[in-house]
């Protein structure tokens, strides 16, 4: 088997190509790629490989933007450490996702499905036209909430939302002018809703703003305590696990 990598992170890059070679002994790995522009050059220069590990999220954006440029007709398993958006993709296609930190027991998985599936070059027409059309519906995301309050219905925008918590078991968004609103749905529903690029899905408690962000100060076992500039009930961490996750989230641009 000759796999790719595209991951922005050298040090995952390396765990995942050295997990791999555990459970693949044999496995060729042609290459480890950090950029979207070094991804489409190589693909327009090489032959394709037999599967490809994807990071959806790399330092010069999403990696949908690979497939604008260049036809990928082979499996591709994507990594994530949390998004949403692919997932369609994955099942029209039956091509899987691996959720970061990846385990040795969900990696066996992939490739045993990865063994199981048939894929055919004009397939990658389809998973190119999937993925723009999830890039499109990322574009679609709700600019306002209506929220209900006593006998009448307020509309929110967005955009004003510093974050959206659960606070004894009820979900609340506070706005940045410090009002705060009851929300029936939960969190996972919310985030379906929301853009990526300006929310983030900091813990099982918190959705945050990127534009809600005062400071980061380190924490105790490599966590993040992310500070924001509106009083929430309680500490904002970011695991260790996704602390290359969320940096790259902070940093990357909102076009």
């Amino acid at each position: 088997m000759k796999a790719l990598i595209i991951e922005d992170e050298i040090v995952a890059a390396k765990a995942l190509e050295t997990l791999l070679k555990e459970i693949v002994p044999k496995i060729q790995i042609l290459g480890i790629l950090q950029t979207i522009d070094e991804s489409i050059e190589w693909f327009q220069e090489h032959e394709r490989p037999d599967l490809v590990f994807m990071d959806i999220h790399l330092a010069d954006g999403s990696s949908f933007a690979i497939f604008e440029e260049v036809n990928i007709a082979c499996p591709i398993i994507f990594t994530t450490a949390y998004d949403e958006y692919a997932l369609k993709a994955f099942e029209v296609n039956s091509i899987d996702y691996l959720l970061k930190p990846i385990n040795k027991k969900d990696m066996e998985r992939a490739l045993a499905k990865y063994e199981n599936f048939s894929f055919h070059p004009d397939e990658g027409d389809l998973l190119r036209k999937i993925l723009v059309d999830i890039k499109q519906e990322k574009q679609q995301k709700k600019t306002h909430f209506l929220i209900p309050e006593k006998d009448k219905l307020i509309p929110v925008e967005v955009k004003n939302l510093a974050c959206i918590y659960i606070d004894t078991k009820i979900v609340k968004a506070i706005t940045f002018d410090h009002k705060v609103y009851y929300l029936e749905a939960n969190l996972d529903e919310l985030m379906q809703q929301l853009d990526p690029e300006l929310f983030y899905r900091a813990n099982r408690q918190y959705i945050i703003s990127k534009k809600a962000i005062k400071d980061i100060t380190l924490w105790f076992g490599n966590k993040l305590s992310v500070n924001l500039n509106v009083d929430v009930p309680q500490r904002i961490l970011v695991s260790k696990a996704r602390v290359g996750e969320f940096k790259k989230w902070v940093v990357s641009s909102n076009q």
